[in-house]
């Protein structure tokens, strides 16, 4: 955020709807994450240019208790950067703060803002409520603001077969709703708003689409911070080759290929094939996934699944995989590529043009159908003895770097 008078700076309502909604999580997604390290900044960096506000699911929009809502944020990062448990108190923060929102009299927010001269600017950085227009109008008002989203993805609607039945066109209300309302847009590369620009050119609008590539949060951890518990030291410490797979297991992702290529390989290589850990939630209409993983014969023993990790054993895993695999058909970002790239792991992926973007020359592009091509650079990898990828320092953001761009972009519309 760049050095400007404080009267001049905007205020800004930040909306943390989705947090508040997965309190009792212990592991976030990357939507989560997005709007938690919005929220760790401004509060660090603008506290008196800052409330929060939450819309509740029987639809009332409110500002909450600057003091509690900013507990609640510390207390969620806490878990999900540790993936530790904190005897339930961020979730019965979140909960509480949740159903404040539909008090007769909401209770104002207790910061100490300062004066400011800048405009108001409402932020909503996930899709929370974004189906519902009247909601986001109702915000906008309140302050006779600017409305700045973000956008992260139009998968649903540009692949509408990896997505739920109703999912297309509940997302392509969500589009309307943003080309209605929005000032300016963010997005998390330049090929989501090459996606998104079409619909404000067909509604005659033109708005500032903005792409603020998302952070890394695993790149700020260092060495001493790895103290992993037992669970953490059976899954990291192994001495056999191995690579990683991070996401929701669903279709678009195509976990599909690889445990194909596992069975190859096992068959090619037998108990000597490398072993692929793959970390995600079960998502939706993946049961021949599933039916694999829990199933196959020759994928016993040489393949892992683990749902949920926190991020400390993330980044042992990464360090120590021959590779990270990301062979989806379509993503707003890749974060785990994002993160596998900071931390110098090599990374083979799909020759997607978001990966392009990301990745630049630190990445190895393969065709996500083309089985053959992965098989052999995997036996490649696993050759080499320390594999390493150049580190992509221009590229990858750190989160404060990353929120600290999208605020300078916002700070032009002042």
């Amino acid at each position: 955020m760049s050095d400007s008078p404080s009267g001049n700076r905007p205020f800004y309502t930040l909306d943390i709807s989705r947090i508040l909604t997965r309190a009792s999580a212990r592991v976030p997604t990357g939507i989560d994450r997005v709007e938690l390290e919005y929220a760790r900044y401004l509060r660090q960096h603008a506290p008196d240019h800052l409330e929060f506000a939450a819309a509740h699911p029987l639809g009332r929009f409110a500002v909450l208790p600057y003091d509690r809502a900013s507990a609640f944020i510390k207390a969620i990062g806490t878990v999900w950067d540790s993936g530790t448990d904190d005897g339930g108190r961020a979730s019965r923060l979140g909960r509480a703060l949740l159903h404040g929102v539909l008090l007769p009299r909401p209770v104002r927010s207790t910061a100490p803002h300062g004066q400011t001269r800048g405009r108001n600017i409402y932020l909503l950085m996930s899709h929370h409520h974004l189906i519902q227009p009247r909601l986001i109008a109702a915000a906008i008002r309140r302050r006779n603001g600017l409305f700045v989203p973000m956008v992260h993805d139009l998968i649903p609607l540009e692949f509408p077969e990896y997505s739920r039945e109703r999912e297309p066109d509940r997302h392509l209300r969500r589009i309307k709703t943003v080309v209605q309302y929005a000032d300016a847009v963010l997005v998390p590369s330049v090929a989501t708003g090459q996606s998104l620009r079409p619909h404000f050119i067909q509604a005659r609008r033109d708005v500032p689409i903005w792409s603020a590539p998302l952070g890394v949060h695993l790149r700020a951890t260092s060495d001493a911070d790895m103290l992993p518990d037992d669970k953490a030291n059976t899954i990291t410490r192994r001495s056999h080759p191995y690579f990683v797979c991070l996401g929701t297991i669903e279709a678009r992702k195509n976990h599909l290929l690889l445990l194909n290529l596992w069975r190859r390989l096992v068959d090619i290589h037998g108990e000597s094939a490398p072993h692929l850990i793959i970390v995600g939630k079960r998502g939706w209409e993946n049961e021949q996934v599933i039916d694999m993983l829990e199933r196959s014969p020759a994928l016993r023993g040489m393949v892992e699944e683990h749902n949920s990790l926190p991020d400390t054993t993330v980044v042992t895993l990464l360090r120590g995989a021959k590779a990270l695999l990301f062979p989806s058909f379509s993503e707003g970002f890749g974060l785990p590529l994002a993160e596998a790239l900071a931390l110098g792991t090599p990374v083979l992926c799909s020759n997607i043009p978001v990966f392009q973007e990301i990745g630049g020359d630190c990445a190895t592009y393969l065709d996500p159908l083309d089985g053959p091509a992965w098989i052999q650079a995997i036996e490649t990898l696993s050759r080499l003895s320390l594999p390493q990828a150049p580190l992509a320092k221009n590229q990858i953001l750190t989160w404060p770097q990353s929120v600290a761009r999208a605020l300078d972009y916002i700070s032009s519309l002042t």
